[in-house]
């Protein structure tokens, strides 16, 4: 066997990984996936623009976007949105940014994590229970009104992000090298390049050069690698433009799409049926499903996610429907994250493709958890079985 037959073999098996999330996610339906060990929960998907302090009244038609317009005359007079879901807490890692389109005369544009019951006319940070990365003097406030040096500020056409892990809130700067190494590496693995170029100036200013060291013959090279196509097509995917995802990996890395009938096409073509359905082209996407899943059928671990595809076309809802999970994000981002790691695993310097799969944050948290697991085996079981989501919530729980 050639040496590219054997890479090829050897890289499909990453594909075959994102395709049994996949098969999880159809087989459970909001249950366990196979690398998990908690439900599923919902996650923020848009602004909750109902409950929120008032004063905007730009909202833009998917809700991502508000525009504050009232006038700032005293400290209360404050425009404060949240999202419409809770940040998850069963989750190992939850990243998400924010893009400033326009910062205002005095550029007092914050992003953070606060409580529901958080008053809403406060900058994040200013109250208790809350944490806040404020744009207009890079301070961050824990519930104090005096801040502590934390990044540069960040005004209009900014992009800032922030992490949640573990019972530790870790925003996108954070003044810990140990930690600023990790979300480093987690911003560099899934292709968040805006961020992470945000992130790099934050610590030419705040800290000493962070650098991920090699480790399991995965380095920082290797995390860079591809990294502005990684990004662009992550965003594609989450955008649901499918067919421009197929043209730029076509273009840009044609191994990866030249066989049809790998878990990545399959994976990809499901995807663009998805969205079809999502937007009611419910013509062109039967012609799609004919033209490109028909060849699945009979295809072992292909046929079951081919049956959920297809049975979105029988229902008037399908978003309320028993297969209702395939247009949810979470869906988009199996797909994305498999485009991700088959690009990573293009790298000639990569030595083991399992640290294609996911950030060094990932896996240490992977690691703490089995940890825990050994160590309650180790005592003969007694006592009361280890679950991460049961660890973050009892650490937020302590803080309030």
């Amino acid at each position: 066997m050639s040496t590219n037959n054997t890479n090829n073999i050897k890289n499909e098996d990453l594909g075959l990984h994102f395709l049994a999330l996949a098969r999880a996610s159809s087989s459970s339906m909001g249950g366990k996936r196979e690398e998990e060990d908690f439900e599923e929960e919902e996650v923020p998907t848009e602004l909750n623009t109902i409950n929120s302090s008032g004063g905007f009244l730009v909202v833009s038609p998917d809700k991502l976007s508000v525009k504050y317009t009232s006038v700032n005359l005293h400290g209360h007079d404050v425009g404060v949105v949240q999202a419409n879901k809770p940040a998850p807490v069963k989750r190992l890692v939850y990243y998400f940014e924010i893009y400033v389109k326009d910062a205002g005369a005095k550029g007092q544009i914050a992003i953070g994590f606060t409580s529901e019951s958080f008053k809403m006319r406060r900058q994040p940070g200013w109250e208790a229970n809350s944490c806040g990365y404020h744009g207009d003097d890079g301070l961050l406030y824990r519930g104090q009104g005096k801040g502590e040096a934390f990044g540069p500020t960040f005004t209009t056409n900014d992009t800032v992000g922030g992490v949640l892990a573990l019972t530790v809130i870790l925003f996108l700067l954070s003044i810990y090298i140990s930690v600023l190494r990790l979300v480093r590496s987690y911003l560099q693995h899934y292709g968040y390049e805006d961020t992470l170029n945000s992130f790099d100036l934050a610590g030419k200013t705040t800290v000493p050069p962070v650098f991920v060291a090699q480790e399991n013959g995965f380095n920082e090279q290797d995390n860079v690698y591809a990294l502005n196509q990684r990004k662009t097509l992550r965003q594609l995917i989450r955008n649901g433009e499918i067919d421009a995802a197929f043209d730029k990996l076509r273009n840009w890395h044609p191994w990866i799409v030249q066989d049809d009938k790998s878990s990545t096409c399959f994976l990809l073509h499901c995807q663009k049926f998805i969205e079809l359905v999502r937007v009611g082209a419910l013509e062109e996407a039967v012609k799609y499903g004919r033209m490109e899943l028909a060849k699945y059928f009979g295809l072992a671990g292909f046929e079951e996610l081919v049956q959920d595809c297809v049975a979105l076309l029988a229902y008037e809802k399908p978003q309320e429907s028993s297969v209702g999970y395939l247009l949810e994000d979470s869906q988009r981002e199996i797909v994305a994250d498999t485009v991700n790691a088959m690009i990573l695993s293009t790298n000639p310097n990569v030595k083991d493709l399992h640290g294609c799969l996911h950030s060094c944050l990932e896996r240490l948290l992977r690691q703490l958890t089995a940890c825990c697991l050994e160590r309650r085996s180790m005592n003969g079981d007694q006592g009361e079985a280890f679950h991460l989501h049961r660890v973050l919530n009892s650490g937020k729980k302590a803080k309030c």
